[in-house]
């Protein structure tokens, strides 16, 4: 029994936990359901709590480089206070709220190469953490998918997606940190910018869309970025003319980022201006977000997404499998340099 308790200690012949989620993504603002599977050790256990988490992949820019790290941005109790007995069985049901800023890692069933998961803790008195994690599949949302398709019909194209580490000035973002989605220029605005971003903040009212225009300046110019936001409400999203006021939006951003490029020019009206929300500090560090040059995906890289729709183009390469061995690796080796 002694031996059995030392065992245990170390996280031998433990209890066991494997989390199986239901079925389909999940969107931002709806429920994340599924059941925590347990299976107890080789010998009775005390649960002092089952915690599921939701954990994203983040980068960070410093002046030293970029940092990659594991932020746990969602966190609840689903059950406490458990005896298991040795070899015992039980599954426990849990619906948790997806919070409305919770990034998209996929557009039409294509994986856009952002990572999240969901971590399950098992925590066991005298006794090592057990754990699991799963990947975390999220949709769009109606208004979030209409502002991409339009992108997509105005002739954009998908470059990449990541989360940036830090907080838009002026925004209601809640989390801490922000999803960017890059997009090649349409050949029609290719002359005023070289990429576009676009970032976007849910609650559950209305959505913020950010979009960051960026022009890289030639051998005797000097690049500019310009920023703006418009809010759009969730309800009566079907019902727009989105193709119009998207463009509208992007025709807005251009001419002020051809004020913003003149002396002493700044921005009109309500658009934000600075050196882009990617540039903002971080935990590591000051930084500034780097813009790659306007170069078009290749014929290889880019599948369509949907009749007439978004662009998406293989993000470095990760198949779907790949990037749930990515989530498993890269979380596994948190967790160890934690321990």
């Amino acid at each position: 029994m002694v031996y059995k308790r030392l065992l245990g200690a170390l996280g031998v012949g433990g209890p066991k936990v494997d989390t199986v989620l239901d079925g389909g993504p999940v969107v931002p603002g709806g429920a994340l359901t599924g059941q925590v599977h347990l299976e107890g050790g080789s010998a009775d256990a005390e649960i002092e709590h089952i915690s599921v988490e939701f954990v994203a992949r983040v980068e960070a820019e410093s002046d030293d480089g970029e940092h990659e790290g594991a932020v746990v941005f969602h966190r609840a109790v689903v059950g406490h206070g458990l005896r298991l007995a040795e070899g015992e069985y039980a599954a426990l049901p849990f619906s948790l709220p997806v919070p409305w800023e919770t990034p998209i890692t996929e557009l039409y069933g294509q994986e856009l190469g952002v990572v999240l998961g969901v971590r399950t803790e098992l925590a066991v008195a005298g006794a090592r953490d057990a754990g699991d994690l799963d990947p975390l599949t999220v949709r769009p949302l109606p208004a979030q998918e209409a502002v991409l398709e339009a992108l997509g019909q105005l002739g954009f194209a998908f470059k990449s997606a990541d989360l940036e580490f830090g907080h838009i000035p002026g925004t209601g973002q809640t989390l801490p940190f922000y999803q960017e989605i890059e997009l090649y220029a349409a050949p029609q605005y290719s002359h005023a910018l070289a990429e576009l971003e676009v970032t976007f903040l849910a609650d559950p009212a209305r959505m913020e869309v950010v979009l960051e225009a960026d022009k890289r300046g030639g051998l005797f110019a000097a690049g500019h970025d310009a920023l703006a936001r418009h809010a759009v409400r969730h309800d009566g999203a079907v019902d727009r003319d989105w193709s119009t006021e998207v463009d509208d939006w992007i025709r807005q951003l251009v001419d002020h980022r051809s004020a913003l490029a003149q002396p002493g020019g700044g921005l009109p009206g309500g658009a934000l201006s600075g050196a882009g929300h990617g540039g903002h500090p971080s935990p590591y560090g000051q930084g500034k977000h780097p813009h790659e040059g306007g170069h078009g995906p290749g014929a290889g890289a880019v599948v369509a997404a949907g009749a007439a729709g978004l662009a998406v183009g293989a993000v470095g390469g990760w198949a779907a499998a790949e990037v749930i061995d990515e989530v498993g690796d890269f979380f596994e080796g948190e967790e160890d340099e934690e321990g």
